[in-house]
């Protein structure tokens, strides 16, 4: 099977302009992968021509003559009697003898003026339009250019495209190609047309509900298989499943399930969803994806202190256990190895401050001889050892671990502390607890 997502005229330059290097960019990180070699719509624009030439030999197209100011007029008149803004087909059946001079022709597809054009849509269902509401479409503009919904039927056919997969806005858009593909004799693809994609208030999904493309995800830390589950889910679904793998999309996924009514994006749900697939991930996989997030980013757009030497890697690639167990996207991730790479003396939050006063200080320095003598710098070693110490002075773990983490990290949360005490390494974990301590 063949498919295609219509789009509208690209450029054939061979740098790819910003906007179409985003779109292959994004889709090459999120792994949908494609058959062949981009075909550029504007490369092709000889192709498209030679048809609309076709159609008016064969009677299916003709020229028009109308000026902007005619066109215009057209419109106004419609209006005002309150009928659709549609070219009414001055030049439908005029002998172009009667030309203006001067006036540089589009040519028009003549569109049936009769009957009905029926579209059996895999997700809508039966949609019928009434051809009298239907009009005589641009094919061909004053200087030659081809328009879109020519285009796309001339590549769809020449490309073998058996399914088209779009927007529900595109709707009349099927109607007008599908008298195209008849009127060419060609078999047309199946069609299905997805609802509209919302935000959470129910409106049309707008930048001001986060409508960003998906450069904007992979820089605000997600996974590409977690948006890729998040969006095959948005409006289809499989029974009660909600975390599908890729392998299960492609045996399950079928357009008729596709519900009719349009989804709405959820943030706080997408960030459940990859806080699940952060956990499944390895850690490699995960240091992966931090050096990819982290070259496409500026530096100044991680606000956050970031390893920068091997070295710095190598202990936060050793931290990951910890960390990816409360993080829900890889900026949280790294917003939680901060400590890491904290520069002495540690930062200390106004709430890490609280557990720093005249009891946490005094804990520290009770603590402080017990982990100078630890011989194991390893986390079950480093727990027994503060455990034991806490039973001889009569305190509750807590009343330990909490100044502890305030000390080492300068927050209230962290990975476990005894991971934290491992991860920073013997001799940062003494300087900084010596540091808080006094």
């Amino acid at each position: 099977m063949s498919t295609r997502g219509n789009e509208p005229t690209m450029t054939d330059e061979p740098e790819l302009d910003f906007s179409l290097a985003e779109v292959i960019d994004g889709m090459t990180w999120l792994g949908l992968e494609w058959d062949g070699e981009p075909v550029y719509q504007f490369a092709r624009a000889k192709r498209h021509q030679e048809i609309a030439q076709a159609l008016l030999v064969a009677g299916h197209a003709y020229y028009c003559y109308c000026t902007p100011a005619e066109l215009e007029a057209m419109r106004e008149a419609a209006k005002a009697e309150h009928r659709p803004p549609v070219y009414d087909g001055t030049w439908r059946d005029r002998d172009p003898k009667l030309a203006p001079a001067g006036v540089k022709p589009a040519l028009r597809f003549k569109a049936p003026r009769t009957g009905e054009t029926v579209i059996e849509d895999q997700v809508q269902g039966r949609v019928v339009f009434q051809n009298e509401h239907l009009d005589d479409l641009i094919i061909l503009r004053g200087d030659g250019t081809p328009t879109y919904n020519l285009s796309v039927v001339v590549d769809d056919h020449d490309m073998g495209v058996t399914h088209i997969i779009r927007g529900d806005d595109h709707l009349t858009n099927a109607a007008r190609q599908s008298q195209i593909y008849a009127a060419m004799g060609w078999t047309r693809p199946s069609m299905s047309h997805v609802p509209m994609i919302h935000g959470p208030d129910g409106a049309k999904l707008s930048k001001r509900h986060g409508a960003l493309g998906v450069e904007a995800y992979r820089d605000m830390g997600y996974l590409p298989a977690a948006l890729r589950n998040y969006l095959v889910r948005l409006g289809w679904s499989h029974g009660d499943d909600e975390m599908i793998s890729t392998k299960q999309m492609l045996e399950w996924f079928d357009l008729p399930a596709i519900g009719k009514s349009p989804a709405r994006f959820d943030f706080l749900k997408l960030a459940n969803v990859n806080g699940h697939y952060m956990r499944e991930e390895s850690d490699a996989g995960l240091m992966a994806g931090l050096h990819t997030m982290m070259d496409k980013r500026s530096a100044d757009a991680i606000p956050v202190p970031k390893p920068k030497t091997a070295a710095e890697w190598n202990k936060l690639e050793a931290a990951m256990p910890g960390l990816k167990a409360r993080a829900k996207t890889l900026v949280e991730l790294l917003e939680g190895a901060a400590y890491l790479f904290a520069a002495r003396p540690v930062a200390v939050d106004a709430e890490a401050a609280k557990l720093l006063g005249p009891d946490g200080k005094a804990a520290l320095k009770g603590v402080l001889p017990v982990l100078e003598a630890a011989k194991d710098w390893s986390a079950a070693p480093l727990e027994a050892a503060v455990k034991a110490h806490a039973d001889v002075a009569g305190l509750k773990l807590g009343k330990l671990a909490q100044p502890l983490r305030a000390a080492l990290t300068g927050k209230t949360t962290s990975p476990g502390i005894f991971d934290v005490l491992v991860s920073l390494g013997r001799e940062e974990a003494l300087a900084r607890i010596k540091d808080q301590a006094g």
